[in-house]
């Protein structure tokens, strides 16, 4: 796949969009990483209290490794905040813990993308290393049976997930932002700024996912109605 120059023609786009996804992520998290709330309180601080106003006292605190891996568990019910923004009273920290906290309220609602979604993760799991296996195993040894369109459809769970995947975050980002500004914790016109720039940077991530996972999608289909035409 990777000597086939086309492979180049559909992945080259989703890949720029990731990267310059990425740059942007970097770039306002960096920024407004630097710049305190006006609270002048820490992640975790802030989590404490936006849980406690959406109801959500049964969600527990808990740390995780790494660089903006902050995440929410709907299974264990935990919100997992990375030390960079448990510890940090910036602008960029109270966007994060706020995304999160939207994922837990869609938890607790039942938020109907969501609940596909979490649905859709075992199928995921196994269609996205299953799927190019059998798609070109299938192209080998047996191009003129069904099996690689068998591969192309488990592949193309990984874009269904893609596609449900972005409302889930962005209704996430919608309801931390309302959030921050009814409880308070966001007044001024710079924090807001700075909790949008974050939230929709990290918006991008998800955009550039769906196009990875539907540009290699449409490479698979590509090269079995080529192959298909060469055949007739």
């Amino acid at each position: 796949m990777i000597m086939d120059p086309m492979y180049f023609v559909f992945a080259l786009p989703a890949l720029l969009l990731a990267m310059y996804a990425q740059f942007k992520v970097q770039g306002a998290f960096t920024k407004y990483s630097q710049i305190r709330n006006t609270r002048n309180i820490p992640g975790s601080q802030a989590a404490q209290y936006l849980l406690s106003a959406a109801g959500l006292q049964e969600v527990q605190i808990e740390g995780t490794r790494g660089t903006l891996t902050d995440h929410y568990d709907p299974r264990g019910k935990k919100l997992r905040l990375s030390s960079a923004v448990a510890s940090q009273p910036s602008v960029a920290a109270l966007g994060i813990v706020a995304h999160e906290i939207g994922h837990a309220q869609q938890d607790k609602q039942g938020y109907t993308p969501m609940r596909l979604r979490a649905g859709l993760v075992p199928m995921v799991n196994l269609g996205s290393w299953l799927g190019p296996i059998i798609f070109f195993a299938g192209l080998i040894f047996a191009p003129q049976s069904r099996l690689p369109w068998v591969g192309v459809i488990l592949f193309s769970l990984s874009a269904v997930f893609a596609l449900v995947t972005l409302p889930v975050e962005l209704n996430a980002s919608a309801r931390a932002k309302q959030m921050l500004t009814a409880t308070g914790l966001v007044a001024s016109a710079e924090e807001q700024r700075g909790v949008s720039q974050v939230l929709d940077a990290a918006a991008w991530t998800y955009v550039a996912a769906v196009a990875q996972a539907l540009s290699t999608l449409l490479y698979y289909v590509f090269i079995l109605t080529g192959a298909s035409r060469r055949r007739d």
